[in-house]
């Protein structure tokens, strides 16, 4: 599989600090209670094409669900070339017009946000009033290497218009399938990203819940604020992987203070990290209490990141500020913004031509104005713009 250019620095320049036996005893007791749990393996379908209730049943209970061998071989190899490629045209440091070789950067130009630079082994949110102030912990934050760039590459935002490998995964049949199981039949997109963690480097992502529209609604149930599905290219694990605390998205709004061990570290007692091969597909509930610690590890994670909600909990909601600007999301925007899963079935089909196409409602018999090609491509340039945060 091609493999993503990253800086490597020493093992031995990176200072893991005085709780490094600790820290290896929670990754290890974690790992071991996220396999002993029954919430992964291959995705299943009954006769009539639903997906199997055991899933749902175990995905509600626990608030995530790994969906093991999700993507082939051949899959991973288009998906892999082109994070690459968007790994190559990064600025070359944050703010940066130009990458690495003085190209301009990819996503110049462009009115929304394109990359997301920090700090090697950085927090750059906890303990911050940013994004509605949800990451109220800050993250243990490691010594950089000496040789350690001054920043590197977080996130992606927007790669559905960077990565025809990356729509077409947006439209696999039984991802889709996944999102109406657990959204509906008339689910919207929420948003996209391509989440890097290069080794020795990356930087954490401080304990949090998803959402913040709807805690106070007295309608509010565990499924409101949608779900996130992330696809591992390489794979992850316990020190370089999502973390997640099993069951929190069902006690609505939590304080993530309050959950934090005796000793008062960034280590929540009770919470289980994604374990991962490559292709296999985590979904997680965005109110579930989640976060990931800083990559000092050796091992690169890259995932592919796609969000779905119910149309009920965005429809006519005044909302924006993290993921776009604040409007309201009436019926044109929300068809707007989702015939990008119309173009993914159709970028689809176009690759995988023996597959059976996937047959999104809200856009049933409109086929023949999503073709997938050069003047889509234009179409859909800026289309984060429109994501659809609660």
């Amino acid at each position: 599989m091609t493999a993503i250019d990253v800086t490597k620095p020493n093992k031995t320049d990176v200072n893991f600090g005085a709780d490094e036996a600790a820290m290896t005893r929670y990754k290890e007791d974690g790992t071991a209670r996220a396999l002993a749990m029954d919430n992964r393996g291959p995705v299943r379908f009954t006769a009539d094409g639903k997906l199997d209730p055991a899933i749902l049943e175990s995905y509600w209970r626990h608030g995530f669900y790994i969906f093991e061998n999700f993507v082939g071989e051949e899959e991973l190899e288009d998906i892999a070339k082109d994070v690459a490629e968007i790994q190559n045209r990064a600025p070359v440091t944050k703010d940066a017009p130009v990458d690495k070789q003085g190209r301009p950067a990819l996503g110049a130009g462009l009115k929304g946000r394109t990359y997301r630079m920090v700090k090697p082994l950085s927090d750059p949110l906890g303990g911050t009033e940013e994004f509605y102030g949800r990451h109220p912990v800050k993250m243990l934050e490691p010594d950089a290497p000496a040789d350690a760039p001054d920043y590197v590459m977080h996130v992606l935002a927007g790669p559905l218009q960077h990565s025809d490998a990356c729509l077409r995964l947006y439209g696999h049949p039984h991802l889709l399938a996944i999102a109406e199981a657990i959204n509906g039949p008339d689910f919207t997109p929420f948003n996209e990203a391509v989440w890097v963690k290069e080794p020795f480097l990356g930087g954490s992502v401080a304990w949090h819940q998803d959402g913040w529209t709807h805690w106070d609604d007295p309608a509010l149930d565990e499924g409101t604020h949608g779900f996130n599905s992330m696809m591992q290219l390489y794979g992850c694990d316990a020190a370089n992987g999502l973390w997640v605390v099993p069951g929190s998205h069902r006690h609505g709004k939590l304080d993530v203070t309050t959950l934090r061990d005796a000793d008062g570290t960034d280590r929540l007692p009770n919470a289980v990290p994604f374990i991962c091969n490559p292709g296999d597909m985590a979904i997680t509930n965005r109110q579930a209490v989640h976060g990931s610690f800083a990559n000092t590890s050796p091992n690169i994670r890259v995932t592919i990141n796609a969000g779905f909600h119910r149309r009920k909990s965005v429809f006519g909601v005044r909302s924006g500020g993290v993921h776009n600007e604040v409007t309201t999301y009436d019926d044109a925007y929300i068809r707007h913004r989702s015939r990008l899963v119309q173009y993914g079935i159709d970028a689809r089909r176009q690759r995988f031509p023996n597959e059976a196409p996937y047959a999104y409602t809200p856009l049933v018999g409109t086929a023949e104005n999503y073709h997938w090609n050069a003047a889509a491509k234009a179409d859909i340039r800026d289309y984060n713009l429109h994501d659809i945060g609660i």
